[in-house]
């Protein structure tokens, strides 16, 4: 993630937030989950700006004492009102007790048909063997009727077939031979099938392949995505696409010139220093899926195309419009015509607008209009006018899925245990499609970020906005379960970036620095209970992104459900004892170990102790160069003096990358990740946290330690790879 910059990239000073907050503000805020302290020395006290402004997120006005307490007695209110929560969710397993009238009538209507009656009693439960599914639950007291959604979530998520290895990589990076100047979906597959079937590695993670936003200069950030829900066909393996072969002959002679300028873009792209330019790669690629999407098409394919458009429905059908309308109008729909500024037309976004008056109902009919499509006369004709990009656009969409499933079916027929794992982006770009398509369960006006801590005085912002956790539950946490549907799609195991954000998030303002921010609490019951049933029926495993502040307990809940923490060999210390280095037998099993992540500097770096000299050429070294070297070089020593100790290093043997590999493969984590580019020396971090243009983040292909560029059939003849192959792989079954 990005720290918080200002229009000139420059690095803002945190502003004092004042005053402190009233007595009434703060319950009210607390009524709403908002936090009113966060940690830091004694304890940080959020101030009144900030929570007068969270709260108008939220759709509550706090601005002057009256409305406050309006506010919480409107609140109290509704909640003493309300027969049912918008949502319930449970756990299969578990009787459930429901706060509800002793006279109520209960019934349960399933998913795949038919109905539960519950029987009345002064309190009532579901019962523990309800079906796993997305239900309804209704009920009637004294006349009045209410209705919510019930998820029946399993008590765990799906675990791993056994320990593996498999590697970590950046897929723009992976160029090969037959990839137009950055890594593509065809190189997915070869890295998988050769990863799998040669060396018997059992996974390999990517970067999230999200969609990114349109334009030029892109944002090359796989973080900042315009959506998370459909993948980037800047990712295609152009000649894997069907259609290729049945191009006439003037398509064919202009798909082979397009060919030849792509490889002259590759030829760049892999000389000394050369920069992935994903502009230029998207450009050339545009070109020639506008011709592939005009070859016929037979029969069956035109039937698994209209196929696939049933299955994605309404979802797809905003996509596909989103896009056409940001080639017509620019990709910030902010700025477009008022009647385009809402997926359903309504200019000032209050169609499903919700603060502490929603029902329900309202956001039941909100969610059948994503369903099944309820437009205003301005889409419609928007939709009718560019019928042919929306078109293009959905088929794009409809490449995209197959090359990403063609891609999982390699690896696993390449004998991979688990295969692909996917990565899901904590947020969107706000003014990209999902931001459009979503808004009404998007907090307006916030950005997701960190607040200060010992690493970063300042806070961190993100630039994301975050799900409205009131609108997440009024929708029946549909939006949420449909983005987790879709990402799980083609996944042998999924990483969520920053799971903690499954129990709160921090929010920042509009026109805040990040240390005017609050934590916003969200249902964590139902965020892993929605993910759990999700990952269920995908039978896909779950990886959290857990680095950083955690707050107590998270950890501990996350391994009850069955989500797999991250391990850095880096930073796993002993803190209760003085921070010593954590032996690996006392590491948690639950996890991927890894030495390093696409945010921290690589292992050929760390041994070298050159990631301190990059950040001190680039001004971001908090103390002198000097101390900075000596604490690296004093690391490094411990780990040497812990290595020999544990047996590890041989006598006069250096500490090298194998050796660290073999300290993770003593630990008992059930997931050993190896980062690709640490196969051929790469010491160059492929993000560098806290720049903004001094560093070419995310445009760099794997190269060797002097800086040329490796293909990936150069990675596979790397003898690092075959060495690290033998460490990592599990012991062979004992024969009796």
């Amino acid at each position: 993630m990005a720290a918080y910059h200002d229009s000139d990239g420059a690095e803002q000073v945190p502003a004092q937030d004042a005053p402190p907050p009233p007595a009434e503000l703060v319950a009210l805020a607390q009524a709403y989950g908002v936090d009113t302290r966060y940690p830091g020395p004694g304890g940080q006290s959020v101030g009144a700006r900030t929570l007068v402004a969270v709260l108008a997120a939220l759709g509550v006005a706090a601005g002057t004492p009256e409305e406050v307490r309006e506010a919480l007695e409107r609140h109290r209110a509704e909640q003493r009102a309300r027969l049912l929560p918008p949502t319930v969710v449970v756990r299969q397993g578990r009787r459930t007790a429901l706060d509800v009238p002793a006279d109520a009538r209960l019934r349960v209507e399933l998913e795949g048909g038919g109905s539960w009656e519950l029987p009345r009693g002064h309190s009532h439960w579901l019962p523990a063997d309800l079906p796993l599914g997305r239900h309804t639950l209704k009920a009637a007291s004294h006349g009045r009727e209410a209705e919510a959604a019930l998820v029946v979530a399993p008590q765990k998520l799906p675990q791993l077939p056994g320990r593996s290895w498999g590697f970590l990589a950046q897929l723009y990076s992976v160029l090969s031979d037959r990839s137009w100047g950055m890594g593509d979906l065809g190189d997915l597959a070869e890295l998988a099938q050769w990863a799998g079937a040669d060396l018997g590695a059992g996974f390999v993670q990517i970067n999230p392949l999200h969609a990114g936003l349109p334009g030029s200069p892109s944002d090359p950030s796989p973080y900042r995505p315009s959506s998370r829900r459909f993948a980037d066909p800047v990712h295609l393996r152009i000649e894997a696409v069907p259609e290729y072969a049945y191009l006439t002959a003037e398509q064919r002679h202009l798909a082979e010139d397009l060919t030849r300028r792509a490889a002259r873009l590759r030829e760049e792209v892999l000389g000394h220093d050369g920069l992935i330019d994903r502009d230029a790669v998207w450009a050339l690629k545009r070109e020639a899926l506008e011709l592939l999407h005009e070859a016929p098409r037979g029969p069956g394919r035109q039937a698994a195309y209209e196929a696939f458009r049933r299955r994605e429905g309404e979802w797809l059908r905003r996509y596909a419009l989103w896009n056409a309308l940001a080639e017509v109008h620019g990709s910030d729909w902010h700025h477009w015509p008022k009647g385009l500024r809402h997926p359903e037309g309504h200019p000032d976004g209050s169609h499903g607008s919700h603060g502490s008056h929603g029902s329900h109902g309202e956001h039941i009919e909100h969610m059948e209009h994503i369903e099944h499509g309820g437009h205003s006369e301005h889409i419609e004709q928007a939709e009718k006018e560019f019928a042919d990009r929306v078109e293009f656009h959905a088929w794009l969409a409809w490449q995209v899925d197959q090359q990403l499933a063609d891609a999982q079916r390699a690896a696993r027929e390449a004998g991979m245990a688990v295969g692909l794992i996917h990565d899901l982006a904590v947020g969107v770009h706000p003014d990209g499609a999902d931001a459009w398509a979503l808004q009404d369960v998007l907090a307006g006006g916030i950005s997701v970020g960190a607040p200060p801590d010992a690493f970063n005085a300042h806070g961190q912002d993100w630039g994301l906005p975050p799900w409205r956790p009131d609108a997440l539950a009024e929708a029946g946490y549909a939006p949420y379960a449909e983005l987790l549907r879709a990402t799980t799609r083609h996944a042998g195991a999924l990483r969520i970036d920053h799971v903690m954000g499954l129990f709160r998030l921090w929010w920042v303002p509009q026109g805040h620095p990040p240390t005017e921010g609050a934590y916003v609490r969200y249902d964590a019951e139902a965020m892993l209970g929605v993910l759990a049933l999700e990952a269920h029926r995908a039978g896909t495993a779950v990886i959290g992104e857990d680095l950083g502040t955690v707050e107590p307990g998270v950890r501990e809940e996350l391994a009850a459900r069955g989500v797999l923490g991250t391990s850095v060999l880096w930073f796993e210390r002993d803190w209760q004892a003085g921070g010593g280095i954590l032996p690996p037998d006392r590491w948690r099993p639950g996890c991927l170990a890894t030495l390093t992540t696409h945010d921290l500097p690589s292992t050929a770096a760390r041994l070298s102790g050159e990631h301190v000299e990059l950040r001190h050429r680039l001004g971001l070294l908090a103390r002198p160069l000097g101390e900075e070297q000596e604490e690296a070089a004093t690391e490094l020593a411990d780990w040497r003096a812990e290595l020999d100790a544990l047996g590890l290093l041989t006598p006069g043997e250096p500490l090298s990358m194998p050796v660290l590999y073999r300290f993770l493969r003593a630990t008992p984590a059930e997931l050993v990740g190896v980062w690709l580019p640490d196969l051929v020396g790469d010491p160059r971090p492929q993000n560098l946290p806290g720049t903004w243009d001094q560093y070419p983040n995310w445009r760099l292909p794997v190269a060797d330690g002097a800086g040329d560029p490796v293909t990936l059939d150069r990675l596979a003849a790397a003898p690092a790879a075959r060495l690290l192959a033998h460490l990592l792989a599990p012991p062979a079954p004992r024969t009796p």
